[in-house]
């Protein structure tokens, strides 16, 4: 209940030393003002100079997942490709496939 009496006296007293203190904010503000432009700056250079190295990175690490989902997705069907492919092996060389081709 204190802190409800006391409320117009903490509004009045932050109004007024917040009006106090605005010139010095904005003189500290001003003065830090170059310092924020070259933070920039730099942030800028060394972004410019690591994007290209990122960008390389970024499409090797794609190119390997594309890969590796490939595979997870062919892996389970090489089974039946080598049966295939060994079937197509035994009908190529019978005396049957011979006969129809020639």
């Amino acid at each position: 209940m204190f802190h409800l009496l006391m409320l117009p006296f903490r509004l009045a007293f932050g109004i007024l030393f917040g009006i106090l203190a605005l010139p010095f904010a904005l003189l500290f503000g001003l003065l830090f003002l170059p310092f924020l432009l070259l933070r920039f700056v730099f942030k800028l250079a060394i972004g410019l100079l690591v994007m290209p190295f990122v960008l390389i990175v970024t499409i090797m690490a794609i190119v390997a997942t594309l890969f590796a989902l490939g595979l997870a997705m062919i892996g389970p069907l090489l089974p039946f490709a080598v049966v295939g492919l060994c079937v197509w092996f035994l009908t190529r060389r019978s005396q049957a496939a011979i006969a129809v081709r020639g």
